[in-house]
C-alpha cells in the first residue's frame, strides 16, 4: 500500500471512479470540471500527478459507443426504413451523449485502479545489458 493509505479505511476503486471520487479516501473529488483531473484531494490532500489514464478511457469507449450506437442505427433502418435525416437527429447526438457520459466514467475507474494496484509508467531495466 502507499505510505498514508492504513489512515483511511478501503475504497472500492470501481465505485470511486464512477462517482469520481478520492482513490485513497473516497471523498474528495477526482475531477475538477467534467473530464479534467484535480491537483490533489481536497479532503486527504492525496497529490493526483501519479494519475496518467492516457487515452485509454476514450479508445475503450469509442469502440463500446461506435459498436451500440451502429448496432441500434442499423436495426432501426432495417426495421422502421427510418429517413436519412432522422438517422442523423437520433444517432449522433446519442453517440456524443454517450460517449462523454461513459469517458468520464471509465477516466475515473482507470485512474482508481491505477492507484489501487500501484500503476506506474514503464521502465526499461538496462542493468543487465551493460
Amino acid at each position: 500500500m502507499h505510505n498514508e493509505d492504513s489512515l483511511y479505511p478501503p475504497v472500492e476503486p470501481i465505485k470511486a471512479g464512477i462517482k469520481g471520487c478520492c482513490p485513497r479516501c473516497g471523498q474528495g473529488a477526482l475531477f475538477n470540471g467534467y473530464l479534467k483531473l484535480a491537483k490533489r484531494c481536497e479532503v486527504c490532500e492525496l497529490d493526483y500527478g501519479f494519475a496518467d489514464s492516457g487515452d485509454g478511457p476514450v479508445v475503450f469507449v469509442l469502440l463500446l459507443d461506435g459498436f451500440f450506437v451502429t448496432a441500434l442505427a442499423l436495426w432501426a433502418e432495417v426495421s422502421y426504413q427510418l429517413p436519412l435525416w432522422l438517422h442523423f437527429i437520433i444517432w449522433i447526438p446519442l453517440a456524443i451523449l454517450i460517449g462523454l457520459v461513459l469517458t468520464r466514467y471509465m477516466k475515473g475507474i482507470l485512474i482508481t485502479l491505477q492507484y489501487k494496484h500501484k500503476a506506474a509508467s514503464g521502465q526499461l531495466d538496462r542493468r543487465g545489458s551493460e
